[in-house]
């Protein structure tokens, strides 16, 4: 318990200082927090349909922020909240790439987490794919 009680204190301690004060008015802050954007965007549109995504647009968000991370990494100080923000976003954008390949190249029968919980639109779908020469009984 001690070690958490200290813990704290020299956090807040380092809140207090002009160091931290100044990280806060800079673009090596605030730069990566406008780009927290682009990751949480792309997390939230994985509850969409995968009809929406764009293939070319999610390649070149890969490589932008690819891009990025390095260049997060090169500069002095280093920026590491930089350099997480565009690691999640790489993660994100290659989820959604997957996402895209499966759904327009792999598995056709990909729902969304909406028709998983219809069952009436899972059943309409199987209908609909049964042969013609079949007749229904």
């Amino acid at each position: 318990m001690a070690a958490v009680a200290t813990l704290v204190r020299r956090a807040r301690d380092y809140v207090q200082t002009k160091e931290f004060r100044e990280y806060l008015a800079s673009t090596h802050f605030w730069g990566p927090v406008a780009n927290w954007g682009l990751p949480l965007a792309a997390f939230k549109d994985m509850r969409a349909s995968p009809e929406i995504i764009s293939g070319r647009m999610t390649t070149v968000l890969i490589f932008y922020s690819l891009a990025f991370m390095r260049f997060a990494y090169r500069v002095q100080p280093r920026n590491l909240l930089l350099m997480a923000c565009h690691g999640a976003n790489v993660v994100a954008q290659s989820i959604q790439g997957t996402r895209y390949l499966l759904y327009h190249y792999g598995s056709i029968g990909m729902t969304t987490p909406a028709d998983s919980h219809n069952p009436s639109a899972t059943s309409s779908s199987q209908a609909s794919a049964a042969p013609a020469s079949q007749s229904p009984k």
